[in-house]
C-alpha cells in the first residue's frame, strides 16, 4: 500500500467515509472507490497534483484482491476499514461487525446504562465511558489520548444539531441498529387470526427474557419502535413520556411490567 496511507487513522477514515456515505447506509458503491482513495491520499498528505490515475490504480490493486463487494457492487464500511487501518486503529469493527444490534431491547439496555443522569441524551462524557467499556469488553487496550480522540470524532460525526450530546437516533447510527422490527408487519391486518399471529411474533421479539411479560428495556425497546412508526426522530424524553403513558394504560395490575394478556387487551385483541 502507498506509504502515505499508513498515516491514515480511524478519525480521518470516518470523516472521509461520511462524505461518501452521506445517508449513513453503511456502504459505498464500487464505482466510487477511486474517488475514495483519492480523498484518502489527499488527507494523508499527498498533494493533489501528485495524485495520478496510476497511483490510484496501484493503491486499488493492492486492496482489490482482498476485498469482497456484495453482489450489487457495494463495499461495506467494516471491510474497507479492516483493509486500510492498522488493528489498533480499527475501532470501527467494534460497532459495525463485532457488536451488531438487531433488537431495540439490547439497544435500550445500553442507552439506560450510559445515560447515567437520565437526561434523555448521551453526553460526551457518557459516550467516552461507553467506548472505554467497549474496548475492555473486547480486550483491546486504548490510551487516554486515543479515547478522547475517538469520542471527539464520533461526537462530531453523529451530533447532527451540534448541541454537544447524542439522542436516541444518533446512538442508533453509531451502533448500526438494524431496521425497526415493527416495519415487517401490516398494522392494518384485517382478520383476527392475522392479528393474533403478528402479535405473537411481535411479543416474542421484545420478550427477550422469555418470561411472558415485558419489563425494563423490553418495554423501552417496544415503545421506541412503536413511536418511530409515526415519529422518525425521537428523544429520550419523548420515549420516557410515552413509556409512562403506555404503562399507565396497559399495566393493569400495577407491577411495572406488561404481561402478554395486558398488552393484548390494550390492543383490543383476543388471544383465544
Amino acid at each position: 500500500m502507498d506509504s502515505s496511507v499508513d498515516k491514515l487513522d480511524a478519525a480521518a477514515f470516518l470523516l472521509i467515509w461520511q462524505h461518501f456515505d452521506a445517508d449513513d447506509r453503511g456502504f459505498i458503491e464500487d464505482k466510487h472507490l477511486d474517488a475514495f482513495f483519492r480523498s484518502v491520499l489527499e488527507k494523508t498528505g499527498t498533494k493533489r497534483d501528485e495524485i495520478s490515475e496510476d497511483k490510484i490504480r496501484r493503491l486499488r490493486a493492492k486492496i482489490a484482491p482482498s476485498y469482497d463487494c456484495t453482489a450489487d457492487g457495494r463495499l461495506q464500511i467494516h471491510k474497507l476499514a479492516a483493509m486500510m487501518l492498522p488493528e489498533e486503529e480499527n475501532f470501527l469493527l467494534l460497532f459495525r461487525k463485532e457488536t451488531p444490534l438487531d433488537n431495540s431491547v439490547e439497544f435500550m439496555r445500553i442507552w439506560r446504562n450510559y445515560d447515567t443522569d437520565s437526561s434523555g441524551f448521551i453526553s460526551a462524557t457518557e459516550l467516552k465511558s461507553f467506548l472505554h467499556d467497549l474496548f475492555l469488553q473486547h480486550r483491546k487496550s486504548i490510551t487516554t489520548e486515543k479515547l478522547e480522540d475517538y469520542t471527539d470524532t464520533l461526537m462530531k460525526m453523529f451530533d447532527k444539531n451540534r448541541d454537544g450530546r447524542l439522542d436516541l437516533n444518533d446512538l442508533a447510527r453509531i451502533l448500526s441498529l438494524k431496521e425497526n422490527f415493527l416495519l415487517k408487519f401490516k398494522m392494518d391486518a384485517s382478520s383476527q387470526e392475522d392479528r393474533r399471529r403478528d402479535f405473537e411474533k411481535i411479543f416474542a421479539h421484545y420478550d427477550v427474557s422469555q418470561t411472558g411479560e415485558l419489563e425494563g428495556p423490553e418495554v423501552d425497546g417496544f415503545v421506541k419502535d412503536m413511536m418511530e412508526l409515526v415519529k422518525p426522530s425521537i428523544s429520550g424524553t419523548d420515549l420516557d413520556k410515552f413509556r409512562k403513558a403506555l404503562l399507565g394504560h396497559c399495566d393493569i395490575n400495577g407491577d411495572g411490567k406488561i404481561q402478554k394478556n395486558e398488552l393484548a387487551l390494550c390492543l383490543g385483541l383476543k388471544l383465544s
